[in-house]
């Protein structure tokens, strides 16, 4: 029990030190004790609840989010940006987010392989010119054509190395081929089958996510009609990364673009030794589940709407 004049004595130095702002030392002098005893009885203060501590801050609900997808998918670290009514400005807070993370996050990294798409266009847009001309940037997939050049892993390869000052690696070869013998025929040449390996064996892999049934890329450029999307339906499929199709767990879904594809499988990328995820819209929440699930990410970089689907 806490007496009426060691109470008193309690709120005295918590009111000091919380509403005048003085410090410990400060106090202390003040009272003629050590700033141990100040400490103490700060402490003391807050266990019986004399002061009570809030956190009063907007971005209190993101850490939350922040730490409950650490704790629910043994995440090594997770980004959560508040989310906008306008898709295009979450999306761009994501990306900024994720190129902040990186930027600061680069110790002993030697090598970095980058996918594709429109999430990670914006990260590499959004990355600050910084020299880091020891790391190699590498294409974790073909990419190749005349449609949205700007998305593809090359030049997301090109433009993040010239930021980096970084050397850079090219696959030379479509993200999609036209046969598995040619497939076959790709892959046994010396030059496209070193670079995939280099993304095999990056220090972080660079991912986004995709689903094939809304706001499809993949439908967009043409390389999806609605019997295709009907068939990966049947098949249970959910979400892709760039043409690697996976069903609600986060297991690979056999298909006909299976054995078509250039560049690094769902197995490659789970092996990589640190995959970031950057994630942005609802509607890509079960795919983002199901990589989760399948445990193939280290680190999340996503928006609150997302981040809050996923955890529901």
């Amino acid at each position: 029990m806490v007496d009426w004049e060691e109470r008193r004595q309690l709120v005295k130095i918590a009111n000091l030190y919380y509403g005048e702002n003085w410090t410990q030392e400060q106090i202390a002098k003040k009272f003629s004790v050590s700033r141990p005893i100040i400490s103490k009885s700060l402490q003391k203060a807050r266990d019986i609840g004399i002061v009570e501590v809030y956190i009063n801050d907007q971005t209190i609900h993101t850490v939350s989010l922040e730490q409950d997808l650490e704790k629910e998918f043994n995440l090594i670290d997770a980004k959560v940006v508040p989310s906008s009514s306008k898709s295009d400005i979450t999306l761009h807070a994501v990306g900024r987010a994720a190129a902040n993370y990186l930027s600061k996050n680069l110790k002993d990294v030697k090598s970095i392989g980058i996918s594709w798409g429109e999430t990670l266009t914006t990260f590499v847009n959004e990355y600050p010119f910084q020299l880091n001309e020891d790391i190699k940037i590498v294409p974790l997939e073909g990419g190749m054509g005349r449609k949205k050049v700007e998305i593809h892993a090359n030049q997301l390869a090109y433009e993040l190395g010239k930021k980096m000052g970084a050397e850079c690696s090219f696959l030379y070869a479509p993200a999609i081929v036209e046969s598995e013998e040619l497939l076959n025929r790709l892959l046994s040449m010396d030059d496209i089958n070193a670079v995939i390996e280099e993304g095999k064996n990056v220090d972080i892999g660079l991912i986004s996510l995709g689903n094939p049934f809304e706001n499809s890329t993949l439908e967009s450029l043409g390389y999806l009609d609605e019997g295709d999307l009907s068939k990966l339906k049947e098949l249970g499929v959910v979400g892709d990364i760039g043409f690697r199709f996976f069903n609600e767990m986060g297991n690979k879904v056999d298909n006909p673009f299976s054995k078509k594809m250039v560049g690094l499988s769902l197995e490659d990328l789970k092996n990589i030794k640190k995959v970031i995820a950057v994630v942005s819209g609802v509607y890509k929440a079960d795919a983002l589940l199901a990589m989760l699930r399948g445990g193939y990410i280290d680190i999340l970089v996503t928006d609150e709407a997302t981040a809050n689907a996923v955890l529901k």
